[in-house]
């Protein structure tokens, strides 16, 4: 017999956000199509020296092949500092048909020098809520989402500056903000600082790498909130992600959270990549998607691929 999981009644539901804010304008969320809810095109740190992703090509060729499996759209989680390139991202979605949300945000102290961490200090709100109201770097292109990083298993002094920051941008302009989870951990951390604390509505919240601590009670509690939960990249050899993956989907749609899930591809390596010989984008429709579909059925994937990405990155922007 096919599981059949507990979905909520769309009346049930938070109300629908408004719209999605992508490198080529704001969109109704329901046309993002099926979505790539956490990847990277470009990306560029001192932790991964010698994989930067830099290659304009290579990320058109990445596009156009999630693109060929029926791929939709692609929010590209990179922050402030980490090689954005924002200037490209137009053309390449005009180019290959894929929309593109773009990111504001700081990630953890390590992938930044210390002259750029003070060159940020006492105006960091500032630089977020530019980058979301006017464009990145004079290019135009405005982000759609703020991103900021917890850390192993608590926050420090780096995590809670970065996320008041984000918590203050996302006041002033209503953007929703997008967590790196340290190896999965810390997500309650997260949400007792950001909707505790400092007052952001849950539903405005996504937490990425929960597979990476695959803990589901912490993910029920997570949920709980309210905030969104983002799985995201495919099995590394030390975090046991994909074969765990279809239990915590049914546990976590059976206790009512199904329009809380994202999958992502989170694609930081130029080794990573599919034209490189690596899973990519592709392998979120290609490899994890049928397989998901039998654990947790077509229908509960359909709303993770396609709805639930609408609900997460829509925003009444202010």
């Amino acid at each position: 017999m096919q599981y059949e999981p507990t979905l909520p009644a769309d009346d049930d539901m938070d109300v629908a956000p408004g719209g999605v804010r992508t490198v080529l304008g704001d969109l109704a969320p329901e046309d993002l199509g099926i979505c790539d809810a956490h990847d990277h095109l470009f990306f560029r740190s001192p932790r991964l020296p010698g994989e930067e992703l830099v290659d304009v090509s290579a990320a058109r060729a990445e596009l156009a092949a999630f693109r060929s499996l029926g791929g939709g759209s692609v929010v590209q989680w990179t922050p402030y500092g980490l090689g954005r390139q924002a200037a490209h991202l137009p053309g390449l979605s005009r180019e290959t048909g894929v929309r593109i949300v773009a990111a504001t945000g700081l990630h953890q102290a390590v992938h930044y020098d210390e002259a750029t961490l003070d060159g940020l200090r006492g105006r960091l709100a500032d630089v977020f809520v530019t980058e979301l109201t006017e464009g990145i770097g004079g290019s135009g292109v405005r982000a759609g989402l703020i991103k900021v990083a917890g850390g192993f298993h608590a926050l420090d002094a780096h995590a809670r500056w970065t996320m008041t920051a984000a918590a203050e941008a996302h006041h002033a302009t209503g953007a929703p903000i997008a967590v790196h989870l340290e190896l999965g951990t810390a997500a309650l951390d997260v949400l007792d600082l950001l909707c505790g604390t400092l007052e952001v509505a849950p539903h405005r919240v996504i937490l990425g790498h929960l597979n990476r601590f695959p803990d589901l009670m912490t993910q029920r509690q997570a949920a709980s909130y309210g905030c969104h939960l983002a799985f995201d990249g495919p099995s590394r050899a030390h975090h046991a992600m994909d074969w765990r993956l279809p239990d915590a989907l049914r546990a976590l749609a059976d206790a009512g959270f199904g329009d809380r899930l994202l999958l992502g591809g989170d694609t930081t390596t130029a080794a990573a990549r599919s034209v490189d010989g690596g899973p990519g984008m592709p392998y979120l429709l290609r490899r994890l998607r049928p397989r998901l579909e039998a654990a947790v059925g077509a229908d509960l994937m359909t709303r993770i691929l396609t709805v639930n990405p609408g609900r997460a990155y829509g925003a009444e922007w202010a």
